[in-house]
């Protein structure tokens, strides 16, 4: 509707399941990306060793390149948990970006693997090459990080539902940051945010055995991830679009931004 481009996380296990969730964003000029191979606790990124990384990268990046035709190149961890084996993993698997990194986000207890993104209080909020050994700090590794934006709370679909108000200021002052130092604007969302399931039973799977934990990271997290999906979402994510479009941005993927600001893939 608006002729933007985007780059598309999926992770391998949905695009083998369904192919066509993949085919389908072809045409348009979408970039396909890797978000693992799956979503489930157990294969965060986080707690996986180097080897099982490793696998998860090839094997995503097999599915998704057999069923697109596209060189996958990009990554976004499932639920942005990395840990110091994913920079060689990702090099190892012939990535070239990765979009794993909120700078200066601060919401990380009401996700697993809070405790390692504390440290995105220190990492540089415009992209950069990153560490052969660390995602987190600049280096002279090949992997280009994009840092997904955010002003404390992240600028993404989640907070855009929860707190449409704050995320009108956030895009506001993202705007006046780019016009000082030209840092890119990269907002998250997922799909299923767009499908209203108000009326289904929510059933809460307790992941932790820790009471704190599972108040913060399961049920807190539950019911405020169901403020506003489907029609009241779309509206929400259109009025994101229109602003910057007011605005004359350019809306392109990860692969495009960095050809254009010169960053070596």
């Amino acid at each position: 509707q608006y002729n933007i481009k985007s780059t598309f996380f999926f992770t391998g296990n949905i695009a083998r399941l369904i192919p066509d969730v993949v085919k389908m964003v072809i045409p348009y000029g979408h970039e396909v990306g890797s978000h693992g191979l799956s979503h489930e606790k157990q294969d965060g990124f986080d707690i996986l060793s180097y080897n099982e990384q490793l696998f998860h990268l090839k094997e995503s990046k097999k599915i998704l390149e057999d069923i697109s035709g596209q060189k996958v190149i990009s990554f976004r961890a499932p639920a942005l948990r990395v840990n110091h084996n994913t920079a060689r993993g990702l090099i190892d698997a012939e990535y070239k970006i990765d979009s794993s990194v909120a700078s200066q986000r601060f919401d990380m207890f009401l996700s697993y693997g809070g405790i390692r993104k504390l440290q995105w209080f220190f990492t540089p909020r415009l992209p950069y090459y990153t560490s052969p050994d660390n995602l987190l700090s600049k280096g002279n590794g090949p992997i280009v990080e994009i840092p997904i934006s955010a002003t404390l709370f992240p600028y993404i679909g989640t907070t855009m539902r929860i707190f449409p108000s704050l995320t009108k200021l956030q895009r506001n002052l993202l705007n006046a940051e780019n016009k000082v130092n030209g840092n890119p604007i990269v907002f998250d969302i997922h799909p299923n945010e767009l499908i209203d399931e108000s009326d289904e039973a929510r059933i809460i799977n307790r992941r932790s055995n820790n009471n704190f934990s599972y108040f913060f990271k399961d049920w807190l997290r539950s019911q405020l991830k169901a403020k506003n999906l489907g029609p009241n979402a779309l509206l929400l994510y259109e009025s994101q679009i229109q602003f910057f479009k007011n605005r004359k941005y350019s809306f392109c993927t990860l692969k495009d931004y960095c050809e254009r600001k010169g960053f070596t893939l």
